[in-house]
């Protein structure tokens, strides 16, 4: 059974097998490829500088509206921790 040239074909089907498989899930995710002689390739996103710009713009947005957010909750904590009194006056001066 382990003898003759079928067993050394059914290695190298089963090696050129995994390198396909491995290939296939590699490019199915966004690594890297390997070329024919050992560099990678990697898949280009014409549009990645744009999503980049984006994205950064958006965080920027967030950002500010946290630092908004967390001065009203900031305020609202000092009025529930407040004497009656103060806290009376300054709901009246929010008004």
């Amino acid at each position: 059974m382990f003898q003759g040239p079928i067993f050394v074909i059914a290695i190298v089907a089963i090696c050129i097998g995994g390198w396909l498989v491995s290939t296939w899930i590699r490019a199915k995710h966004g690594y890297p490829i390997e070329n024919e002689w050992g560099g990678t390739v990697d898949r280009k996103d014409p549009d990645a500088d744009r999503k980049i710009q984006l994205l950064s713009s958006e965080n920027e947005h967030l950002k500010a509206q946290l630092l908004r957010l967390e001065e009203r909750i900031s305020v609202l904590e000092r009025i529930a921790t407040d004497p009656a009194e103060r806290t009376a006056r300054e709901i009246d001066a929010l008004r």
